[in-house]
């Protein structure tokens, strides 16, 4: 796919809006990159890096920095300074570039890829990486129980050819997604404790941790790295404001230069301070999950009328302020492998009365669960008023992601949930994506509980086809998963989000500070500082 620059794209269109003066960008993509350099060197288009603070707000807190384990997004955004595997993913369009590899895998056979790591490559500690430690981190990252076990799948195995070389098996010939799989895997020393890892991880990449804290995160320059993104500022702070009112004023104030996830309502606050706002569509999504293990939702038609019962539009308008898609995919129409499902949802209420008649059941009380995110709250009253339209009457149970996910995966029979999710912090290719929720994993085993079905089997016989296939014929049995998730629903997007990141980019802040203008939001959630620095 290519964007509006005509620049190959791998997997999605950066839709960015950018405001204040003389904004730089329009709606081209530019990369985080810039060439190896030294603090207080050229950043982007040859701008003076100011070799001073580089100062985030954040969204998210977390205890778990674990490289292998995490699924926060503060520390994986953090750690996208601090650790690299072989390949890293560029988030604005989910391109690969080789990161701890010395180039391409070489390939041996169909199964069989050889990876050189970076010649000279050193741990921030200053201790020479070595294969052995890509293979101990590979067996961290694939343990038993770890939530990144689905999305390893495609890797039978990797091993030690010698100290600079490992050897990859693939579990499907031909597997055209390697690199972005292997980005997954994070090198860390084999050395390392999980513990140490938990609480503050070592790595090979431009930045390495200073102090952590419930209140900050602070990142300094590695001295022993020796790759294309070197640090060009003294440090990095992610200043932890969960709370939306102070990380908007922390922006707007100048004490932060970038704000993660600016509320819809904030927009215009921060446009007229003087900040850049990037909108992105992404994959994030607001999805329902429905009990099929409980009548009625083990009728796919009961499934189906629901979908048709909600008014996506006034959810979007009222519960997201615009900032929002209605699904007509799995993927957004902003993903290179989207293709229209078969079922395309939208608010039917005649419909979905048609639906519940040919189910033959009558609508009775039932509990919507929802985590305690602020959308989700906000759609929960929608969806209320229009399952109680069709007959139902729904109970609203709200809780944070841990109580209620510790409840299903109890055993609650519960009803519906009503949630947040956004797998593309890890990669944003089909099979990823399917497999978060599709996977054989939690979510099918315990949660929805959808994976004894005939529908699941062949959902899966599809996505292990698609493994070994390229290009068009890929894509087209990527469509048929896609048109069997829509047609079943056990578990399905009601809304798509888009992210929106503010930044002293194209205007300084009171002290005279930017951002470099190759700085960019994402579309999932985090901050990519890749490259990016401080200027005056």
């Amino acid at each position: 796919m290519k964007d509006l620059m005509g620049k190959n794209l791998s997997r999605r269109t950066f839709l960015g809006v950018s405001s204040g003066v003389a904004a730089v960008a329009g709606l081209g993509l530019v990369g985080c990159g810039g060439g190896s350099g030294s603090n207080g060197g050229s950043s982007a288009g040859g701008e003076k890096a100011a070799g001073g603070t580089l100062t985030v707000g954040t969204a998210y807190a977390t205890q778990n920095y674990h490289p292998s384990t995490t699924s926060s997004a503060l520390a994986l955004s953090a750690n996208m300074n601090v650790v690299e595997g072989l390949y890293e993913l560029d988030f604005h369009d989910y391109s690969t570039r080789a990161a701890l590899a010395a180039g391409d895998p070489t390939k041996v056979d169909d199964t069989t890829f050889e990876v050189k790591l970076r010649d000279g490559a050193k741990f921030s500690d200053g201790t020479d990486v070595k294969a052995e430690d890509v293979v101990s981190s590979f067996k961290r990252a694939n343990a038993e129980g770890n939530i990144y076990v689905s999305m390893l799948t495609p890797i039978a195995s990797i091993e030690a050819k010698d100290d600079t070389t490992v050897t990859v098996k693939t579990a499907f010939p031909d597997f055209s997604l390697l690199k972005e799989r292997l980005a997954i895997v994070k090198v860390v020393p084999s050395s390392a404790t999980d513990e140490d890892l938990t609480a503050k991880p070592t790595g090979t990449g431009p930045w390495m941790y200073d102090e952590i804290t419930d209140a900050s995160v602070t990142l300094v320059p590695n001295p022993n790295y020796n790759g294309e993104f070197a640090a060009k500022d003294e440090k990095i702070r992610y200043d932890v404001l969960k709370d939306a009112t102070a990380r908007v004023t922390a922006a707007q104030e100048g004490t932060d230069l970038i704000c993660e996830s600016v509320p819809a309502d904030s927009i215009d606050q921060l446009k007229s301070a003087g900040l850049s706002i990037d909108t992105v569509q992404g994959f994030g999504t607001r999805f329902m999950m429905f009990n099929v293990k409980k009548a009625p939702w083990d009728n796919v038609k009961v499934r189906q009328a629901v979908m048709y019962a909600l008014n996506y539009d006034q959810m979007i308008s009222n519960a997201l302020a615009g900032m929002a898609s209605t699904p007509s995919c799995y993927l957004p129409e902003t993903f290179t492998n989207y293709n229209k499902a078969s079922m395309v949802y939208s608010y039917d209420q005649e419909k979905a009365k048609s639906l519940i008649a040919e189910a033959g059941i009558t609508p009775g009380a039932i509990t919507l669960r929802t985590t305690d995110n602020d959308q989700v709250v906000a759609m929960s009253t929608q969806i209320k008023n229009d399952l109680d339209a069709l007959g139902f009457d729904v109970s609203i149970q709200t809780d944070t992601s841990a109580a209620t996910y510790a409840a299903i995966d109890g055993g609650e029979a519960y009803d519906l949930l009503l949630a947040p999710g956004d797998p593309s912090c890890f990669g944003a290719d089909p099979d990823l994506l399917l497999n978060w929720w599709y996977g054989n994993n939690t979510w099918m085993q315990k949660r929805c509980v959808w994976n004894d079905s005939p529908e699941f089997a062949k959902l899966h016989e599809l996505m292990d086809q698609a493994l070994s296939q390229t290009g068009d014929e890929q894509q087209k049995t990527w469509n048929q998963c896609f048109d069997l998730i829509s047609e079943n629903v056990p578990l399905y997007p009601v809304l798509q989000v888009q992210t929106t990141t503010g930044s002293w980019r194209d205007t300084a802040n009171g002290d005279g500070t930017k951002v470099s203008s190759d700085f960019k939001g994402i579309g999932t959630t985090g901050i990519s500082l890749i490259g990016v620095s401080t200027t005056k």
